[in-house]
């Protein structure tokens, strides 16, 4: 307990799935929770739950791919709780087409989602966390940012982006003392996949390319987001942390 004291958090998307449990874990943790997300009955359920377990948390409607929904919910965000040290980009949609069965405005989505929505909010939260001497940022990827099997391409594509987004932003904010790494989740079951993953077909499929027997859970990538946005990870940055049961060691 304890490992966030004093830290105020934004986490994207957190209605459901990985967003929910970093925010509940993050406010267990000592965090003043900022969470958001477009699911507004959900978000606000998940910060009406920290708040009933003894946590702070605000809870606000928020499409990460609008300029002014960012600068709105930085601002909201420094009225509430006075500073920003945290950043999660975990908000993202997925997609099972491929490339010649994506049409120009799927594209434009989840490019303006998952990658437009990470630099957005990337853009609006540094110059606070310059004032304040720094802080972390997490981006969430995806194994499909660092190997091109997902069978995906567009996803795949905008997860390799935010992937190097991260690293260039590492570099470019480290005498900031502002850190910046990405987390690559491997096969998680969360709402938006449960229903996915109850097919046979993509169930065997998915056991099949993970190694250890147990599919992941959204409490899994949360601890390894916790870890990077506690000042235990103080010495590391532009890291991809793969949080996939070994997806990526075969």
């Amino acid at each position: 307990m304890g490992r966030l004291d004093n830290k105020v958090a934004i986490i994207t998307g957190g209605g459901g799935g990985q967003g929910k449990e970093e925010a509940i874990l993050f406010a267990k943790e000592g965090a003043k929770v900022v969470v958001t997300d477009v699911q507004e009955d959900n978000v606000k359920q998940v910060a009406d739950e920290i708040n009933a377990d003894g946590g702070q948390a605000r809870a606000f409607f928020h499409d990460v791919s609008s300029e002014e929904g960012w600068k709105e919910v930085v601002q909201k965000t420094l009225d509430a709780f006075g500073k920003i040290d945290v950043l999660v980009n975990n908000a993202g949609i997925t997609t099972q087409k491929k490339m010649h069965e994506t049409t120009v405005e799927e594209w434009n989505k989840i490019m303006n989602i998952n990658l437009t929505g990470t630099f957005l909010g990337m853009k609006h939260v540094v110059p606070h966390m310059q004032e304040n001497g720094g802080g972390s940022i997490i981006n969430i990827s995806s194994t499909s940012g660092l190997t091109g099997g997902g069978g995906a391409s567009p996803y795949t594509a905008s997860k390799g982006a935010v992937r190097m987004l991260s690293k260039a932003a590492a570099v470019d904010y480290a005498k900031d003392r502002i850190r910046v790494n990405s987390v690559h989740p491997g096969i998680i079951i969360t709402p938006m996949t449960k229903e996915m993953f109850q097919d046979e077909q993509m169930s065997n499929w998915a056991h099949s390319v993970t190694p250890l027997p147990d599919l992941g859970k959204p409490e899994d990538v949360a601890n390894g987001v916790l870890y990077l946005a506690s000042d235990e990870s103080k010495f590391v940055t532009g890291i991809e942390l793969p949080i996939e049961g070994g997806y990526t060691a075969k």
